[in-house]
């Protein structure tokens, strides 16, 4: 499997990891001794998972708004923090919703104050910017293979770097820090299998809704929208069973991409011109993988009315994030007190659609015609 990404990527270096969020803190356990510098810049609206790997790789995290109709950076807040702060280390680029982010500027301001980029292609495996992979654009990069992704061990990370220098240093923190786990490795093989059983539309209100119920039950939103997390985070070896079974589904990679293209384009079709509604697409010269596509509505009561009809829908609508990361309450101590009121306007008017391979047309309709009906 990591010679299926090494050749994709045309890279000398790729590395399989238990998670996204194990491949993204090893990157920064490994630059810790490359800069006296402790600080990453993160985008307004990212995984909680982030700033957590941030935390445990004893690092700091600064905080820029995204804009308040995409999930590009703030660019002029951007180079104010990379120009105020001399302590930056490295800054996250997130290609969010499989959307390549606007890449030059961000470049441009990172070579200026010779900061690290970290390119966090967790939902955007195969996307394309300027003829040219995302992942390769910048100095490291992390993808996910969790469940829900177009390529997927049920739990499961890769790192990608285009240098030697670094790779080697990889390489040396990841056999001070991870280890073999037989349980860990053995329950996510049968979580693997439960997958491709349980998701699909007819079946998932069991592994989605009802654990979502009865955590609204007990009054824990976040963990109903399973985005309460702990800095814990496993960082165990992955089995060659895991492994070999991506390597069998890589070859399919491109044709699955296609089918999630497919269905966004369907979705942007029928829901293009309906009043109140933004769609965030891909930008010219760039091509989205669209694991899902968000919608922002101009109303936030609309937003919640359609988050209504859709709950025990099964169709796959959801919030990507449930707000801006400055306003978890648990991770207060670690993103500080920052204000983020693009990201806030953002999260609280948006719903995504999955283009899951499980969906049938039928199911695309049935979406198309309940936001219709709004």
């Amino acid at each position: 499997m990591e010679e299926d990404f090494k050749n994709y990527f045309d890279v000398p270096y790729a590395k399989v990891t238990y998670s996204g969020t194990a491949a993204f803190y090893l990157i920064l356990e490994s630059l810790k001794g490359s800069s006296s510098r402790k600080t990453v810049i993160i985008p307004s609206f990212i995984c909680p998972l982030v700033p957590l790997a941030i935390h445990r790789a004893g690092l700091s995290v600064a905080v820029c708004d995204i804009n308040k109709d995409n999930f590009n950076f703030d660019l002029r807040q951007l180079e104010a923090l990379c120009l105020q702060n001399n302590d930056i280390l490295a800054i996250v680029v997130v290609h969010l919703g499989g959307i390549p982010i606007d890449f030059e500027e961000i470049k441009q301001i990172a070579r200026n104050d010779k900061i690290f980029i970290i390119e966090d292609c967790a939902q955007s495996l195969g996307a394309m910017y300027k003829d040219k992979k995302v992942g390769t654009l910048g100095d490291f990069s992390f993808f996910s293979l969790c469940r829900g992704k177009g390529l997927t061990i049920y739990e499961g990370g890769v790192i990608v770097t285009k240098k030697e220098n670094d790779s080697v240093k990889i390489d040396a923190t990841i056999e001070q820090i991870v280890n073999n786990d037989f349980f860990s490795e053995s329950l996510k093989i049968l979580e693997l299998v439960g997958y491709w059983i349980f998701y699909r539309p007819q079946l998932f209100w069991w592994v989605f809704r009802l654990p979502q119920i009865f955590w609204y039950w007990r009054g824990e939103h976040l963990r109903a929208l399973t985005e309460y997390f702990t800095v814990g985070f496993p960082l165990h070896k992955v089995s060659k069973i895991r492994k070999s079974i991506g390597h069998v589904t890589f070859t399919r990679l491109e044709k699955e991409i296609d089918k999630q293209r497919q269905k966004a384009s369907s979705y942007i079709e029928n829901l293009k011109d309906i009043p109140g509604i933004k769609l965030i697409t891909e930008s010219p010269e760039t091509k989205a993988t669209y694991p899902y596509l968000t919608l922002l509505f101009n109303d936030p009561i609309k937003r919640k009315k359609a988050q209504e009809k859709f709950r025990n829908s099964g169709l796959g609508v959801f919030q990507v994030y449930a707000q801006a990361i400055t306003d978890y309450e648990y991770l207060k101590d670690i993103v500080g007190n920052h204000d983020s009121p693009n990201a806030r306007y953002l999260a609280e008017r948006q719903i995504s659609l999955t283009t899951s391979t499980f969906l049938k047309e039928k199911n695309l309709d049935s979406v198309v015609g309940i936001i219709k009906g709004l």
